[in-house]
Formats: C-alpha cells, structure tokens, sequence
C-alpha cells in the first residue's frame, strides 16, 4: 500500500523514461524489470538522503557529496540509505564532478537491487524531471480517459432491462477480471468474467464476509482478516445521476496498521482475535466497507454495496492498474441503486401485511399497510424464451416503481400503485390491468394476463385492459354470472377449451395470433375451437353467437 503521505500521483514506468531518445539515459547496473516504476524524480546532492524521500523517487545527483577517496563502504551505505527511504532508482550525472560514474557506486547498485542510470552530460536534471512529469501527465489522461469510458458503459449496462448482469459484465471486460454480486447469505448471485484460482475465490469469499455486521466477541468462521480496509463511494440514493456524481469521489485506502493495532499481529492467512482485559466494556468494532487483498498473485477487492442488506461487490483480477478502484467504485454505485430497496418504513409495512394475511386477515383489511387505495396489476414476460430469473424480476419491480413482485414461473407479476405510471419498457411485453381496489386484486390479475396475451399475439409491447363502460354492465351481475355459467356449462370442465376460445374471440378469431399467444400449434387451436363448437352445438361464424360466448367469457 501507498505511504499516505505520498501525493497521488499515476506511476511511470522506468523503461518509458528510458526510451526517451532526448533524454539518452542509460541502465548500467541494477535490475531490468519492466515493472519498476517512479513517482516522481528528486535532485539531491546530500550524503544521507534518506531524510528527504517519500519513496518511488528517481534520485538525480551529480556526485558532489561524494568526498575524495571515497572506497565501497562510503557507496555501500549511500545506497543502502535510498533504498531503506523507498527510493525506485538512482540517476548518475557525468560531468562536470565525475567524468564517469564510479565503479563503486556501479557495484553496490548492483548488490542492492538498485537500478542505476547513466545521465548523459547534454542532459539536465530539470529535463530529466520534466519528462517525468509529461509522462505522468500522459499516465493522467490515459487514467481519466479509461476511467470516464468505463462509467460510460457501465451506466449504459444499468440501463438495460435485467442490469445487474449486464453491469458485472462490463465491470470484468473492464478490469480484464472476475465481478461478482454476493448475497446477504454469502452466495453468488451473478458473477462475469474468468474465475480466479480457487484459492483465491475462497479468499474472496472470507473477504467479502468481513465487510458484514457480526458479533464482536467471535470471528467470522474462516474469515482471515482484510489486507487492506477502506470506505467505498458515497452513493447518493433516488437517482442514477446522483450516483454517477458520486462515482467522481475515490474512496481511501484504508490502513492495515489500522487494522493491526486492534487485533494484534497475525501470521499471514490467520485470524488472530483481540482479548479484552476484564472489566473492559467490549464494543462492536465498526464494520468496514471495503477490503483488498492479493492472493497467489490475483489481486482481490470487495466492496460492500450501500444499502445497508449485506450485497457486497467482490472484484478479482490478475493484475492492478491505476483507475481499477475508481471503476470498481462506480460500479458499486450503480449496484447500490439497483439492488437497493424501497424506505425502510415501506419495508415493514410489507412485513407486517404479510404477516397478518398468513395469520388469516383477508387482503382488504391488510392492503392500506401497502400505501396506495387503487392498485394496477402488471404481467410481464421478457423477451427470449428463458424464463425471469429473481434478479431479473426485482430489476423490473425497481423500473415499475414497487417491490411487490411476483416471479410466478414464465410470467412476472408485480403490483403497482395506480399513481406510479406504467410505461413501455425495452425488453418485456406488458399487460396492465385498469385501476382497482385491492378487493379486486384478483379480477386485476385475470384482467392482466388477458391484456398480456393479446399484447404478445399482436407483438404490442405494452397493452392495457379497457376499462370503459360495457353493455354488459346493464345486466345484473347475478343475472349475468348465471347465464354464463348455463351457456359454457358444455366446456366448463376443460380450461384448455375456454382459455383458447377466450383467446381466440379476442383475436378476431386469427387462428396464428391466438396459436402465439398460447404457445401451440395452430392445428391445435382450429382442433379445439372445433371441439368447442361442437360442444356447444353453435356456429362460431356467426357474428352474434361471437358476441353472446364473449360476453359469458367475460364472466368467467
């Protein structure tokens, strides 16, 4: 981890530096790694610079300090000196103090790891760190540009009609990674990329159990204790605007001295528990809220989403670039937002209505618990021919407005407040019911799945359920009911017979339409609409017979 004290500046790597031709800087001991990097370069011409480093620092000195005679012991302990201060690499002016770099100096580079480069004398020292800061800055735009592509996309994939998945998905091509989406319970709910080694996704796994509540005097079983412990985002609730604004903010680092000082020093991969001292009033410790962690080479993060539920966002990836938190962070906005549920006091009221209808209160004394007077019935099916999954059907609750969501096998089913507009939305077909009140919760659902079959057979994205008056209404409902009940009593023992003459008359008797709309052949629907005629011993040609079988239909 970064010194805190260390300014935040994007790394440069030393064999871009190296490749500057103006420069004509030269490696001449020490080793070549291509993953050396600096922060920043520093002229200093003090025999202990120790003292004056943060660390990551390219030190340019000129030789001055360097007393006559000085043998190996003098260049020993100078370089000892900046590599014990962080010190990345050490630059060597030739002229006007030393016609070469000494061979000491050259050898003790070497024995210490410290790559030692040759800076020719047409080079200045001020050219030397202006190149370092051009490159930084270059390492700046690439960052932002990387960064603001990556939350472009990532809003982009939170807009889709089931975004969790598709979120978790850019977030992995982003990072060239493994995302995941974990439950309160500690399962994945959705996950995208390559997975990691598997002893890296069990300490994934013991990472993200960490950033959830637990009871201060017991360790989470098998949770070895975060390398690093920080706050994610703050994600602004009620709106994907505020959380994109929020996703500017990079969260800090957490310190794993921090972390230490409460519970002791551990060896590596075991958890170590603090022991209170009798008499000591034992305190929950603060639950933190982001962790990281580098096993087996993959570097591992996780972040615990702001809703309060114990979603947590855990990112694995083989490598860490500068912008990876910053991504990972918006993200974990938008996770925030979609997976977040309504007022917590709406919450407890569902709570308590459920509980009353399973202890047997019927719906309408139970329905004002849920806040609005007239409800809409919606069913939904989602384009494609797999069936909605839970995630899914809670993103369409969310776009809908409402938490009441049922995920009844192909069909979604979600109660609306008919205050809350129902709008068309990419990649499902709607059915609305009219406006009712919750006594008429279940004539809404049947109003509903009709509204979505004819919305599916005319290929209509949303359709609703008239609600005008009828001719029908000037019969007596009773009077009604028991006509209906006499004129289809010939098919009334076969659902099959009257669903697909229901569906049938709705559709203008359009044998393909109907054949759609219940997912048969459409032999089948002319087999059963010849059943259904014969049945009923009526032609089904016969505009007026038509208008009699759908206004008993409509009783049904």
């Amino acid at each position: 981890m970064t010194d805190p004290m260390v300014p935040p500046t994007p790394p440069v790597h030393l064999q871009a530096l190296l490749a500057r031709e103006d420069l004509g800087l030269r490696r001449i001991a020490g080793p070549d790694d291509p993953g050396t990097v600096i922060r920043w370069a520093h002229a200093s011409e003090m025999a202990d610079p120790y003292p004056y480093l943060l660390g990551g620092e390219l030190l340019l000195s000129a030789g001055v300090h360097i007393p006559e005679g000085a043998g190996p012991g003098y260049f020993d302990a100078y370089v000892s000196r900046i590599v014990a201060a962080g010190g990345a690499a050490l630059g060597f002016g030739v002229a006007p103090v030393h016609e070469a770099v000494p061979k000491a100096l050259v050898e003790a580079c070497e024995m210490h790891g410290l790559p030692l480069l040759e800076v020719p004398p047409r080079t200045t020292f001020s050219a030397v760190a202006r190149a370092v800061w051009q490159l930084m800055a270059q390492a700046r735009l690439a960052e932002l540009r990387r960064v603001t592509e990556a939350q472009q996309s990532l809003a982009a994939a939170a807009a889709r009609p089931d975004p969790l998945r598709p979120v978790l998905r850019r977030l992995a091509q982003r990072l060239n990674g493994w995302a995941a989406l974990y439950a309160p319970d500690t399962t994945e709910l959705a996950a995208s990329g390559p997975p990691p080694p598997p002893t890296a996704h069990q300490a994934l796994t013991n990472l993200t159990q960490a950033l959830r509540p637990s009871d201060p005097t017991t360790p989470a079983a098998g949770s070895p204790p975060p390398a690093a412990v920080g706050s994610p985002p703050a994600a602004a609730a009620g709106s994907r605007a505020a959380a994109a604004a929020a996703s500017h903010t990079v969260a800090a680092a957490g310190s794993r001295a921090a972390g230490a000082a409460r519970v002791g020093a551990a060896a590596p991969g075991k958890h170590r528990q603090a022991t209170p001292t009798p008499g000591e009033h034992r305190q929950a410790p603060p639950t933190p809220t982001s962790a990281s962690d580098t096993v087996d080479g993959t570097h591992l993060a996780a972040y615990a989403l702001g809703t309060g539920h114990g979603f947590v966002l855990a990112v694995a990836t083989p490598h860490r670039t500068p912008g990876d938190h910053t991504i990972a962070s918006v993200a974990a906005a938008l996770l925030t937002l979609l997976t977040g549920q309504l007022q917590s006091s709406t919450a407890t009221a569902r709570s308590s209505a459920l509980v009353r209808l399973l202890l047997g209160a019927p719906p309408p004394d139970v329905a004002h618990l849920l806040g609005a007077e007239r409800w809409h019935m919606v069913h939904a099916r989602p384009d494609g021919q797999a069936p909605p999954d839970p995630l899914a059907a809670a993103a369409l609750g969310t776009a809908l407005g409402s938490a009441l969501v049922d995920p009844a096998g192909d069909t979604v089913r979600v109660l609306v407040p008919a205050d809350h507009p129902v709008e068309p939305l990419p990649g499902w077909t709607l059915g609305v019911s009219t406006a009712v009140a919750p006594e008429d919760w279940p004539a809404a659902d049947t109003q509903a799945a009709r509204a979505l079959a004819r919305a599916r057979a005319t290929r209509t994205r949303l359709l609703r359920h008239g609600d005008r008056p009828a001719l029908a209404d000037l019969v007596p409902p009773h009077d009604a009911d028991a006509h209906a009940r006499s004129l289809l009593a010939p098919i009334a023992a076969t659902p099959a017979l009257t669903d697909t003459l229901r569906t049938w008359l709705s559709l203008h008797g359009s044998w393909d339409r109907t054949a759609v709309a219940l997912s048969v052949h459409r032999n089948t629907v002319r087999q059963r609409i010849a059943r259904c005629a014969a049945l009923l011993d009526a032609d089904l040609d016969d505009p007026d017979v038509r208008m009699e079988l759908w206004f008993a239909l409509r009783r049904t």
